[in-house]
């Protein structure tokens, strides 16, 4: 009988997959990659045609070993890895260990996983891509190449463990240009002028005349900008002065088309913009969403299609079942004639669908019990995006009045909502701080406005309003308008954006305050001297280009060792001149004009191993050192030095304890400081529970002494006060009290297959289990045969 093996990338897909296949098929996981660059040295033989040396990973040996010994089972190997780049050198570096050379090999996508899809996949399967492993290893080569040519120089001159990346240094520049335009920027006064304006006769049930506010639009023609108190008062005074007149009237019915269904880029900036959720976190929902969730009886089954994509379009299959569920579920008005089209992006790959579900037949409120709270939310977003994509447009009758009063005409917009269309489902978020305070009037969402014709006079309803408002500074990036600003661009693409937003945080290049991103002292000083010495590499035109090169050689229409020699021989006379020439920091502080709150002398910015902090410039007569941030103007704001009372007395002294917040985080310090420099970290602080009156306090079966309430990585318990001279400690029930103590491990008549010893039965995180009674000595553990 023939056997097959299929090959994914994640081990939860398994239980996924295999459900729907015969016992003819093993189904197998490489756990993601299987080979890499070495980690200590660059790797690419650079003379031999940049040539790479992949290892296995070490960590992937025992993974590498079971595929070859299932693979020898097998008489046709299906490698199906994710659909991308990465997931093609998987395949191909799985293909490369476990030979099959007299074996059938194929490459199988699937975009999502449900039965059809799986089913003919395998029926239809592929050749290996070369050209999309080529584009892979050549994005691998090229950050390999920068990151580790360009650290080394930074470590020479700044410090050591910093880094350098082709993509990433770039995405951290976009945040330093725009925080030195916010520094740059001057802010412009202007004022909002608006005036009441009452119909001559009564029009309304009550008895009264219908008004309206409009707001200054044209001044003597032109385009109205009032930027003084002194120019706003005469404006006032020309439209109190003259009797307002409507000079136009504009009725018309406008539409509001609703948005595609998700790609990577759009998906990550919804989930941020509704869920407050980072990219790497939407990433990994929807990764989960997509490899399959348990759904009770069903099973593991997969709800969404890929989600690493740049395109808009959708099968036809999937048109036909969303259109069905319309029809089925809204009023006939909402279902468009034919399914609605997207037009994909010139620079869009389109190897993949939109991110859709998979199945409309798993409505998200059908299927809530099975999924975390962050899974329903985003899958609920992927659902109501996908529905509203094929709904009929929004459609909104829109009035505009146009009102003149001496040389200032004035203007009123007014939308009504007639029918909601997709907006029944769907609504795209709107992210806060995106105006400049320009002052523009936008028409507004259910203003209706009263009916009146050209030429009416309108009575005015004093005063007329004015507010004085500045011009604000572009807004800092946020996690969803950065990846936007990276999709347009053209740097990175869908399977990047998560990790670049990650790693520039995680190499404090960057910091994510208050929803938006912020370069540290280091970011800048480390952007500044890269734009300096490698202007190229961190040019974003260039980066892009790059990009645009490595679409080339997945399409077969460019070659790799050509773009490599066109990409480093400039590079290497770049490297050169910048181990000469670039500028050394090391050392060097960062002047501010912050004060010593200790010795009244300036403080400067300084770099550890926890980040940046700030430290006294009169060291070491003086050690003070705090924490700081930035305000919104760009302001070095130290952090406040605030003690807080802790009712806690000093071990050393008698003098009360006092809660302060250092550079590692908060700690308690005596309030006779400096006199007594007792410190204690307030983790390593018990906090005795609060016992029922007239209840004693659980004394420690050991030494005697009480036992006190901690809080550890299980939850509280309760430890001696002891400690560290004794280190009892004892389960805690819900109620506080000591927990009884466990059962002894139920004994059974199976030996132990090492060493011969009774196992027994434990109880583990994961239920019952056989464990030796030989432990610690024999680790054996097994499962629970089912008569036990």
């Amino acid at each position: 009988m023939s056997r097959s093996l299929i090959i994914v990338e994640s081990p939860a897909k398994i239980k996924t997959i295999r459900k729907y296949l015969s016992d003819d098929f093993e189904v197998a996981a490489s756990v993601g990659h299987v080979k890499d660059l070495p980690k200590n040295t660059l790797g690419i033989d650079v003379k031999k045609g940049f040539e790479p040396t992949y290892q296995v990973i070490d960590s992937k040996k025992k993974v590498i070993a079971d595929l070859k010994k299932a693979a020898k089972k097998a008489d046709r190997i299906y490698l199906a890895p994710d659909p991308d780049r990465e997931g093609e050198a998987i395949a191909w570096h799985i293909a490369q260990e476990i030979g099959g050379r007299d074996k059938t090999v194929y490459r199988v996508l699937f975009n999502d996983l449900t039965k059809n899809t799986v089913l003919e996949a395998l029926s239809k399967p592929l050749a290996l891509d070369m050209n999309k492993f080529e584009a892979q290893q050549t994005r691998r080569i090229l950050d390999r190449l920068v990151g580790y040519k360009i650290s080394p120089l930074l470590w020479d001159k700044v410090k050591r463990g910093l880094s350098a990346g082709r993509v990433q240094s770039v995405a951290v520049r976009l945040i330093c240009d725009r925080e030195q335009e916010i520094l740059a920027f001057v802010s412009e006064e202007y004022w909002n002028i608006a005036a009441l304006l009452r119909k001559r006769e009564p029009t309304l049930a009550n008895g009264q005349a219908a008004s309206f506010e409009a707001r200054l639009f044209r001044l003597d023609g032109k385009k109205a900008r009032v930027t003084s108190a002194e120019e706003a008062e005469k404006v006032v005074a020309e439209i109190e002065a003259n009797a307002p007149v409507v000079s136009r009237v504009e009725r018309k019915e406008v539409k509001r088309t609703p948005p595609a269904p998700f790609t990577t880029s759009k998906l990550q900036q919804e989930a941020s913009r509704w869920h407050r959720f980072p990219a790497k976190k939407t990433m990994s929902v929807a990764q989960r969403l997509y490899e399959g969730v348990e759904l009770g009886k069903e099973g593991s089954v997969g709800l969404i299609t890929y989600m690493r994509t740049d395109s808009v379009r959708v099968a036809d299959d999937a048109l036909k079942e969303v259109r069905a569920y319309i029809a089925e579920n809204y009023d006939p008005a909402y279902l468009p004639a034919k399914a609605r089209a997207y037009k994909v992006s010139g620079s869009a790959q389109d190897a993949h669908e939109a991110i859709r579900p998979a199945s409309m037949a798993y409505r998200p409120q059908d299927i809530r019990e099975y999924l975390t709270d962050e899974q329903f939310k985003l899958y609920n977003l992927i659902w109501n995006r996908f529905v509203a994509s094929q709904m009929n447009p929004a459609v909104f009758d829109q009035t505009i009045i146009d009102v003149e009063a001496g040389r200032c005409q004035l203007r009123a917009q007014g939308l009504v909502m007639k029918f909601p269309g997709f907006t029944t489902v769907y609504t795209e978020g709107k992210e806060n701080g995106n105006g400049n305070g320009n002052g523009e009037d936008e028409p507004e969402d259910g203003r209706l406005l009263p009916d009146v014709i050209q030429g009416e006079a309108l009575n005015l309803v004093p005063p007329v309003r004015k507010e004085q408002k500045f011009t604000q500074p572009p807004p800092r990036f946020s996690e969803a308008s950065l990846v936007k600003e990276l999709e347009e661009k053209g740097i990175g693409r869908p399977s990047t954006y998560a990790t670049i937003l990650s790693t520039i945080q995680e190499r404090e290049y960057v910091r994510l305050e208050k929803g938006r991103f912020s370069p540290t002292e280091l970011g800048m000083l480390v952007t500044d001297l890269l734009v300096k010495n490698f202007p190229r590499i961190l040019d974003v035109a260039f980066t892009a280009s790059m990009e645009n090169e490595l679409d080339g050689i997945e399409e077969g229409k460019s070659n790799r060792l050509d773009i490599l020699q066109n990409f480093y021989s400039p590079f290497e006379a770049e490297l050169k001149q910048a181990g000469a020439q670039m500028r050394r920091v090391k050392g060097q502080e960062i002047p501010t004009d912050v004060v010593c709150d200790k010795c009244q002398s300036p403080m400067v910015i300084k770099w550890g191993k926890n980040g940046e902090f700030l430290a006294c410039s009169n060291y070491p007569a003086c050690r003070n050192t705090t924490n700081f941030s930035r305000g919104d103007d760009g302001q070095i704001v130290p952090a406040e030095a605030t003690a807080v009372e802790t009712g806690k007395t000093c071990d050393k002294c008698g003098k009360p304890m006092i809660l302060k917040q250092g550079r590692f985080g908060p700690f308690l310090a005596c309030s006779g400081y400096p006199e007594c420099k007792n410190t204690v970290n307030p983790r390593d602080e018990a906090r005795p529970e609060e016992a029922a009156e007239g209840a004693l306090a659980p004394v420690c079966e050991k030494c005697g002494k009480p036992m006190v309430t901690r809080r550890g990585r299980f939850g509280p318990f309760l430890g001696c006060s002891g400690y560290p001279e004794c280190k009892n400690i004892v389960r805690q029930t819900r109620s506080g009290a000591p927990a009884a103590p466990a059962p002894p491990p139920e004994l059974t008549d199976i030996a132990c297959e090492k060493c011969g010893k009774p196992m027994a039965i434990r109880r583990g995180r994961f239920g019952r289990f056989l464990g030796c009674t030989g432990y610690p000595a024999c680790k054996n553990i097994q499962k629970l045969p089912p008569q036990s």
